[in-house]
């Protein structure tokens, strides 16, 4: 009866922790995404003669910026 306590409690801990380190994780993926690939792909777009392309991209990502409320 123990070990089914044991194992129970275990499930719930490392469960919860694996949950905070996948809200971690993609935390840090959006602010990789956000503050540093998204400008130098940009950037490479404009410079390489692709504003075609670059331009909507900006667009985009701006409007939903603008019309998705944060959550804080």
């Amino acid at each position: 009866m123990l070990t089914v306590l044991f194992i129970l409690l275990m499930i719930v801990v490392f469960g919860k922790l694996i949950a905070l380190a996948i809200k971690a994780t993609w935390g840090i993926t959006k602010i990789v995404f956000g503050i540093i690939l998204l400008p130098i792909v940009l950037i490479v777009l404009a410079l390489s003669g692709l504003i075609v392309v670059a331009l909507p991209i900006l667009l985009i990502v701006g409007l939903i910026t603008l019309l998705i409320p944060k959550n804080g």
